[in-house]
C-alpha cells in the first residue's frame, strides 16, 4: 500500500497523466475553497442561531486567516518534503472538520475553534495545490494552467452560491438550517479526497526544481535532473526569495484582493442590510458574481498564453476592476434591481480575474527567475502575506462597518414585526400624543371608562366642570332639594312668614298662617311639620341656595349620569387624556393588542437598528473606497514582475530559450 504516500515520479509525465494530475489538482483546490467559504451562504444565520455578534464572527475569519498565514509558511517545507501528501492529509482533515465536526457545534467559541482546523489547513494548500500546477505546467501554458488553479478558489465561491441558492429557502424560520450547507460540502470533500487518495502524483525534486519554459524541455530536464544538487538549490530558502520583486508584488496583489474576500465573507451580510435582499436572492447574485469570474480567469489564461505578455492584461484587469469598484459602492443607498446589480458584479468580477490569473503565472516566473527549486516557497511567503493582510482587513472592518451586528442580530425580527404590525405602528408615530395619553391611563379607569354607556360620557361631557364640582361638592344639598321640593316650594314662596315662624316657632298665629300657605287643612299641617321636622336639612339647602342655581338647567343631565357618578368620580382626574383619545377609540383598541413582548422587543431594538441602517451606507462606502485604494497599489507594483509588456518582445526571448537548449542537449548527447 505505499504508492497511497509514495507519490513521486522519477520522469515527466506524458501529456495526459499530467493532465489528469493538474485535473485532480484543481478539483482539491475547489473543494477546499468550498469548505473554506461555505460559512458565506449562511453567515446572518449562523450569527443568529450561534447568538454571535458580526465583531465576534469577523474576529474569527480574522484570527481563521491569520493562522492559516502561518500555515502557509509550514507548506514552505513542500519544496523539501512535497506537495501531494499535504494536499490529500488536507483534503481528509477539512471534509471531517466540515462534514461532521462544524455542523455539530452548538455555541461560537466551538464554531470559531473548528473554523480554524480549516483555516490552517486552507493555508497550507494555498502553497501545495498552485506548486503543483506549476510543476506540471510550463511557462509557455503557465496562464491557463494558473486560470484552472485561479477557478478552484473561485469555482468553490460559485459551487456555495449556486448550493445555497438552490437548497437554502427564500423564508427561513429556522437558522439553524446552516448546518445542512456544511454536511453537503463536507460529503463532497471527502468524496474528492478518496479521488485525490488514489490518483495524485507529483514530480520527484530533481525534476521540480527546474525551469521549463516549454514542454520541449522536458528531456533537457530529465537530463539534468541526474546532476542536480538539491541540497545547495534549497539553502537559505527564505534569503533567497525575501526580494522587492517578490515581497511587494504579493502585497500589492493582496490588497487588490481585498474586495475579493470581502464578497467571499461579507456579501450576504451587505446584500441583505444594505439592499434588503433574501438569503436566496443575495445567494443567487453570488451566481452572477463568481460565475463571471470563473470565466474571466479560464478565458484570459489562454489568451494570456497566446500573446505571451501577462502585464498587459493585469493592468486592463486592474483598471476595469476599480472602476466597477466605484460604480458598485455608489449603488449603496440607491434602490438598484436585481439584475443591476447582477451585471455590475459580473463586470467587476471579470476585471479581478482577467488581472490576477496573468499576475499567477507571472509571480511563478518571477520565483523560477530567482531560483526554480524555491517555487513553494515563494508561493509560502505569497500566502503569508495575504493571510496576514486578510488578517488585518478583517480586524479594521468590524470598526468602519459597526452597523452590522444590529442589523443582522435584530434587523430581520425588527423589520418582521414592522410589517405585521404596521398600520398599528404608524397609527403610533403619527400620534405620539395621543398615545402617550394613553399610556398615562391606567387600565382600571381604561375598563371603567368602556364599562360607562357612551349616551352618559356624552351628556358628562356637556356639563362644564364647574357644575360637575358644585354637583359633586353639594350632592347631600342636592338629594335634600329633590327630596324636600314641596316643602322647599312653600318656603320660597313666603319667606318673610317663614323667617318670622324660624324666629317664634311657638307662635300659634304664625303657624295658622304658615298651614294656610302650605295648602290650608290636612295637607297644610302636614308641610308645616315636614319643614319642622327636617329643619336641619332644608336650611342646608336654602342656604347654598345660589351654588344650586348654577346646577338647575343640568338637573336632567345630572340625573343621567347620576347612576354612574362613582366611575365618572373614578375617571375624572384623567378627563383631558380620555377627550383627546376619544376620537382614537379604535386605533387605540387595535395598538392595544399588539403583544407586549412586540413592544417591548421594539422599544429595545427598534432605535439601534433604525441607526444603524442609517449608517450602514456611508461605513460600507469607506471600506469599499479601501478596497478601491487596494487596487491602485496593485496597478503600480506590475512593473515589479517579470515577464515582457509586448508580444514580439516575449517571442523573441522563447526563441532564444529553444536555441539554448538545443545547444545544451547537443553538448550532453556529444
Amino acid at each position: 500500500m505505499s504508492w497511497l504516500w509514495r507519490r513521486q515520479l522519477e520522469a515527466y509525465p506524458d501529456t495526459r497523466p499530467r493532465l489528469l494530475y493538474l485535473a485532480i489538482t484543481v478539483l482539491a483546490t475547489i473543494t477546499l475553497y468550498y469548505e473554506l467559504y461555505v460559512v458565506g451562504s449562511v453567515s446572518t444565520l449562523v450569527l443568529a442561531d450561534l447568538h454571535m455578534s458580526f465583531t465576534f464572527f469577523v474576529v474569527i475569519l480574522a484570527v481563521g486567516n491569520l493562522i492559516g498565514a502561518f500555515g502557509s509558511l509550514f507548506a514552505g517545507l513542500a519544496d523539501r518534503l512535497g506537495r501531494a501528501n499535504l494536499v490529500v492529509g488536507g483534503l481528509l482533515v477539512t471534509g471531517v472538520l466540515t462534514a461532521f465536526v462544524l455542523p455539530a457545534t452548538t455555541n461560537r467559541w466551538a464554531f470559531g475553534i473548528a473554523s480554524f482546523g480549516v483555516g490552517l489547513v486552507e493555508g497550507i494548500c494555498l502553497v501545495a495545490t498552485p506548486a503543483l500546477i506549476r510543476d506540471f505546467s510550463p511557462q509557455v501554458g503557465r496562464a491557463t494552467a494558473m486560470g484552472f488553479w485561479t477557478a478552484g478558489p473561485v469555482a468553490g465561491s460559485l459551487i456555495v452560491a449556486i448550493v445555497g441558492s438552490a437548497t437554502i429557502p427564500a423564508v427561513v424560520t429556522d437558522p439553524g438550517i446552516w448546518t445542512h450547507q456544511y454536511v453537503i460540502c463536507g460529503i463532497a470533500g471527502l468524496v474528492v479526497w478518496l479521488i485525490a487518495l488514489v490518483g495524485l502524483r507529483e514530480l520527484s525534486p530533481r525534476l521540480r526544481d527546474q525551469l521549463m519554459v516549454t514542454i520541449r524541455d522536458r528531456a533537457l530536464i530529465e537530463a539534468r535532473a541526474k546532476g542536480l544538487d538539491i541540497e545547495a538549490a534549497l539553502r537559505h530558502p527564505f534569503r533567497q526569495l525575501l526580494k522587492a520583486d517578490i515581497v511587494v508584488s504579493a502585497f500589492a496583489v493582496s490588497v487588490m484582493l481585498l474586495i475579493y474576500y470581502t464578497a467571499v465573507g461579507f456579501s450576504l451580510i451587505y446584500l441583505t442590510t444594505v439592499f434588503g435582499f433574501s438569503v436566496k436572492n443575495a445567494n443567487g447574485l453570488g451566481n452572477w458574481n463568481w460565475g463571471f469570474n470563473v470565466i474571466a480567469v479560464l478565458l484570459i489564461g489562454v489568451i494570456s498564453d497566446r500573446f505571451r505578455v501577462r502585464k498587459p492584461f493585469m493592468v486592463i484587469g486592474g483598471i476595469i476592476a476599480a472602476v466597477m469598484t466605484v460604480v458598485y459602492l455608489e449603488q449603496a443607498g440607491h434602490h438598484p434591481g436585481y439584475y443591476t446589480l447582477a451585471v455590475m458584479l459580473a463586470v467587476l468580477s471579470l476585471g479581478l480575474g482577467i488581472a490576477f490569473t496573468p499576475w499567477m503565472a507571472s509571480f511563478t516566473e518571477t520565483v523560477e527567475a530567482r531560483n526554480p527549486a524555491l517555487t513553494a516557497t515563494g508561493l509560502a511567503i505569497w500566502g503569508w502575506i495575504q493571510r496576514v493582510v486578510v488578517f488585518a482587513s478583517f480586524l479594521i472592518i468590524p470598526a468602519i462597518v459597526s452597523s452590522v451586528t444590529p442589523l443582522v442580530t435584530y434587523g430581520s425580527t425588527v423589520q418582521a414585526y414592522a410589517a405585521q404590525y404596521a398600520p398599528q405602528l404608524a397609527f403610533a408615530q403619527s400620534h405620539p400624543a395621543v398615545v402617550a395619553d394613553a399610556q398615562k391611563v391606567p387600565p382600571t379607569v381604561l375598563a371603567t371608562a368602556a364599562a360607562i354607556p357612551p349616551t352618559v360620557t356624552a351628556t358628562a361631557a356637556k356639563i362644564p366642570p364647574s357644575v360637575l364640582t358644585t354637583a359633586t361638592t353639594y350632592s347631600t344639598q342636592l338629594a335634600n332639594a329633590v327630596k324636600f321640593a314641596p316643602e322647599l316650594t312653600v318656603i320660597e314662596a313666603h319667606p318673610a312668614l317663614f323667617a318670622q315662624l324660624a324666629a317664634n316657632p311657638s307662635n300659634p298665629t304664625l303657624q295658622a298662617q304658615a298651614i294656610a300657605a302650605a295648602g290650608g287643612g290636612a295637607k297644610g299641617a302636614s308641610v308645616l311639620a315636614a319643614i319642622a321636622a327636617n329643619k336641619a336639612a332644608i336650611n342646608g339647602v336654602i342656604a347654598v341656595g345660589p351654588q344650586l342655581a348654577t346646577v338647575a338647567p343640568y338637573a336632567a343631565d345630572l340625573n343621567t349620569i347620576a347612576p354612574y357618578s362613582a366611575q365618572l368620580k373614578t375617571i375624572a382626574p384623567y378627563s383631558a387624556e380620555l377627550t383627546a383619545m376619544a376620537p382614537y377609540s379604535a386605533q387605540l383598541t387595535a395598538l392595544s393588542k399588539v403583544p407586549p413582548s412586540v413592544t417591548a422587543y421594539l422599544t429595545a431594538h427598534a432605535s439601534a437598528v433604525q441607526t444603524a441602517a442609517a449608517n450602514t451606507v456611508g461605513q460600507w462606502k469607506t471600506w469599499y473606497w479601501i478596497c478601491f485604494g487596494g487596487i491602485i497599489v496593485f496597478l503600480f507594483s506590475i512593473p515589479l514582475l517579470r515577464g515582457r509588456w509586448r508580444t514580439k518582445d516575449a517571442k523573441r526571448d522563447e526563441e532564444e530559450h529553444e536555441a539554448m537548449v538545443e545547444a545544451e542537449l547537443a553538448k550532453l548527447n556529444s
